[in-house]
């Protein structure tokens, strides 16, 4: 529907060639690597590719220095454009993360959408310990700390049964649950439970209402604290169990006639619960030819809080809160059956740790706020930081069907992170039982069901995500703003219910999503810095709040001074930031008091000069601001003094005129103010250089320099409320939108640039006219993405619209499916058969296209040749 892009982007368009000549760069005369600053790398990769623009090539290296901010490896301090490099093996980390998935990302980076959270009460007061799913009777099973087991229907969570496990080591009120598995491929069902009797317990549950007790390990010189079973695919006799206790030790029992029995039966011993006893030390000894251990005790004298065997790399690793064996693999010699061990070290240790098959990446739950992303043969330093949370990361679940990764926060926080991207694409917080003394909640998640449940002491809450269909909107609820982010190519939502969206501008897909920045308070208005690295959000609570890029709220400014007021617009100057919409005066934050978390207002030197409420806002550099009020009325502003420097009417009427507005209502309200980008060299000769618009239609352009009203025309005919506008950055467009959905486009290059004595009353030229959404547009956005000019339209009716100028709508954000939007907007639509296995030192292959996951694939080959690995 719209023209075809005459490109795609520099990084899908070079060849090997290409990369090997970049490589070159980054090598000094001797062949030892060097970094490159922005200026020298531009210059260098435009004259040795001998394609590409010099801007695409600062692009590139932007992305590479914000791909390195985002992983921790560069700090704030440390990122002014003087000071910026990057080397090859930065460039090969960008691609491999940014390119090699981007092809993959666009079918599966999604945020989801969660039903209202569910809480199930058990029927027990004692802690939740594990849920366990058995999938062949649709069943959740729940074991509570004090041996209490639940029996949930997995369709409507209703409990079915009860019933408390039985253990005549120890007296009933003292039985204490630390871990439960499933051992899913014993014929019958039976489950391993631990206990801190310093034994693990193997039930066998025929139907749900009867549990024994089938044998005991006891023996063992610690307390048991986690467990994990692990089944080979190919052959389910064979099977491992893992045990993690406070000694620091880790101990694995290899079993290898599982389906028949996990212990030979070569022993009459039983106790009371005629349960076979079966002793650490017989097993240690080899006595059991179906079974033989192997331990490591790296952890100690720490306790353990996971373990996991990872099959794909006959290893176990297990994690703990000491710095210095925050991490641990016991790597399996298959011929001596000893195990090599590797050591992670963090700064505050560890609480959980998990593990992607397909990605072949361990992530960890860190002490010190952060998720880290480990290559399990990489020991020296992760592979990235995922930095968003502000208390000690306690959970860590990966989704083994996508590239995505949730975590939980100590201060009940829940973020769901593109790994690819190392985003956080959805941040869940608000909706969690605040419970006091409750211990560390685990997460359990059905990726089947799309369940996830968290536990709170004896409460479960539910989380289940919305089946995805086709849908007709870009948001659930009125889109209240748009903005388009140049740093990172993205267009920034938000609407009624409080919630910002993240969109590929290209593709229409979304990217993260934000829940409630604001509570249950309206989001009214957005504004990025100059950086565009940090989003201001204005909610009716009256806060505007600080975001960085991954969910984090940085600062709280109380412009409402604790208040619920509306604030229209967010405006920031070099170093202040003005905040308006509800009184007649403007609120000012000074730059220097965001030193806290919560910054309150500064006066206005100014005081009151409006005489209704202040509006909307224009800045011109180096000193030129603008207001406009409820009335009418725009006053011109000195922004370093503060002072006034004259009033602008709409009417010639004087002061008879200020009268019948205060009788008029929001007759001539002004709701929008730009500059005319491109006009400031000819202001002195009386040309207009400022447009306003507001109720019944009305557009009106000034000079501010004289003044007075150079022009105005009626934008749309038969309005009676305010009507929203903006400018092109090229000043030569000028965009309105009314309450009926419909858009105009308007030249205004030469518009009133020659202005007579009177006000001129003609119409510019309209360009367009269309009606891309179905009620009330809330916002406007115009920006230059790549070489084309793009407007962007928010409606009340939930849709974000994206139109070529001087009028084309490509489609809907969010609407339509992957093919359909990248056809619609011009794109390749590329596809890739490579096979990429592991990048240990397996083999890669497949066919080299000029498609990016090809393109990325050859980089990776070359970085890892360049650091003398076979690859």
């Amino acid at each position: 529907m719209g023209t075809r892009m005459e490109v795609a982007q520099l990084e899908s368009r070079m060849n090997a060639e290409d990369y090997r000549k970049l490589q070159n760069l980054f090598l000094d005369f001797s062949g030892a690597s060097r970094s490159l600053s922005r200026i020298q790398f531009i210059d260098l990769a435009w004259s040795s590719v001998g394609h590409g623009s010099k801007e695409e090539y600062g692009f590139l290296f932007d992305s590479v220095v914000l791909s390195q901010q985002r992983s921790g490896l560069l700090l704030d301090s440390d990122t002014s454009k003087e000071k910026e490099c990057i080397d090859w093996g930065g460039l090969c980390s960008f691609l491999l993360l940014e390119l090699s998935n981007k092809f993959k990302n666009s079918k599966t980076v999604s945020a989801p959408c969660w039903k209202p959270p569910r809480t199930l009460t058990c029927p027990h007061r004692d802690p939740v310990q594990k849920v366990l799913y058995l999938q062949s009777s649709g069943q959740y099973l729940t074991v509570s700390k004090g041996g209490n087991v639940g029996l949930r229907d997995v369709e409507d969570m209703s409990l079915l049964h009860t019933h408390r496990l039985q253990n005549s080591t120890v007296a009933p009120k003292d039985l204490w649950v630390t871990d439960v598995v499933l051992l899913q491929n014993v014929d019958k069902s039976q489950i391993a439970v631990a206990f801190t009797s310093k034994e693990v317990c193997f039930y066998d549950f025929v139907c749900e209402k009867t549990f024994s007790c089938k044998c005991k390990l006891q023996g063992l010189n610690f307390t048991p604290w986690c467990l994990d079973y692990w089944v080979d695919p190919c052959n389910p006799d064979q099977a491992v169990l893992t045990i993690g206790d406070i000694g620091g030790r880790v101990s694995a029992l290899y079993f290898t006639s599982a389906q028949i029995f996990l212990f030979e039966r070569f022993s009459l011993r039983t106790d009371s619960d005629s349960a076979d006893i079966i002793l650490w030390d017989d097993l240690a000894k080899g006595k059991h030819r179906s079974c033989y251990t192997v331990t490591h005790q790296a952890h100690a004298p720490g306790w353990v809080r996971k373990v996991r065997y990872l099959g794909s790399l006959e290893a176990f690793v297990s994690c703990s809160i000491a710095p210095q064996s925050s991490m641990v693999i016991g790597w399996r010699d298959k011929e001596s059956m000893s195990l090599r061990i590797t050591t992670y070290s963090t700064k505050g240790g560890v609480w959980d740790v998990d593990f992607h098959i397909g990605l072949g990446l361990l992530a960890t739950a860190g002490v010190d706020h952060h998720v880290l992303l480990w290559n399990p043969y990489v020991t020296s330093e992760p592979v990235c930081a995922l930095g968003g949370h502000t208390s000690p990361v306690i959970a860590v679940c990966f989704l083994q069907t996508k590239q995505q990764l949730l975590s939980y926060s100590k201060d009940k926080v829940l973020c769901l992170w593109d790994v690819s991207s190392q985003l956080c694409t959805h941040r869940l917080a608000g909706v969690f039982p605040n419970i006091q003394g409750d211990t560390h909640p685990f997460l359990f998640l059905n990726e089947e069901r799309q369940h996830l449940l968290l536990s709170f002491n004896s409460l479960l809450l539910l989380l289940e995500s919305k089946r995805e269909e086709k849908k007709t909107s870009s948001h659930e609820h009125p889109v209240t703003c748009v903005l388009y982010n140049s740093r990172f190519r993205q267009v920034v939502s938000s609407d009624s219910a409080s919630s910002v969206i993240f969109w590929l501008t290209d593709t229409g897909q979304k990217v993260k999503q934000f829940h409630r920045c604001h509570g249950d308070a309206e989001i009214s208005t957005m504004a990025l810095d100059g950086t565009q690295t940090r989003l201001f959000t204005a909610g009716a609570d009256g806060e505007v709040k600080v975001w960085d890029f991954n969910g984090r709220c940085l600062h709280r400014m109380n412009a409402g001074l604790g208040r619920a007021v509306r604030i229209s617009q967010v405006l920031l100057l070099k170093r202040s930031i003005l905040v308006m919409g509800w009184e007649r005066n403007l609120t000012v934050f000074r730059l220097h008091s965001f030193l806290q978390s919560t910054v309150e207002p500064c006066e206005w030197k100014g005081g009151l000069e409006h005489r209704g409420a202040v509006l909307c806002a224009a800045f011109q550099p180096p000193q030129t601001l603008v207001t406009g009020s409820y009335h009418g009325e725009i006053i011109v502003w000195n922004s370093s003094t503060e002072k006034a420097l004259r009033k602008l009417w709409p009417h010639d009427e004087g002061e008879d005129c200020k009268k019948q507005q205060e009788d008029s209502d929001s007759c001539d309200a002004i709701t929008r103010l730009f500059f005319i980008p491109g006009r400031t060299s000819v202001t002195t000769a009386g040309a207009a250089d400022l447009v306003s618009c507001g109720g019944s239609g009305a557009v009106r352009l000034w000079s501010t320099q004289r003044g007075r009203l150079v022009g105005q025309f009626t934008a749309h005919e038969g309005e009676l409320g305010s009507i929203v506008m903006t400018v092109s950055p090229c000043g030569e467009y000028l965009t309105t939108a009314d309450r009926e959905g419909t858009v105009k486009i308007w030249d205004v290059k030469y518009y009133c640039l020659t202005p007579g004595e009177g006000v001129n009353k003609e119409l510019p030229k309209l360009l367009s006219s269309f009606h891309p959404h179905l009620d009330h547009v809330t916002h406007l956005e115009m920006c230059l993405h790549g070489d084309k000019l793009l407007l962007l339209s928010a409606s009340s009716d939930c849709s974000l619209a994206l139109s070529y100028l001087p009028g084309e709508t490509v489609g809907l954000f969010g609407q339509v499916n992957k093919c359909t939007q990248v056809q619609r907007l011009g794109l390749r639509n590329t596809t890739c058969k490579c096979v990429i296995k592991s990048l240990s030192d397996e083999d890669i292959h497949g066919t080299v296209n000029h498609c990016v996951c090809c393109t990325a694939l050859f980089v990776i080959t070359i970085y890892y040749s360049s650091m003398n690995k076979q690859v």
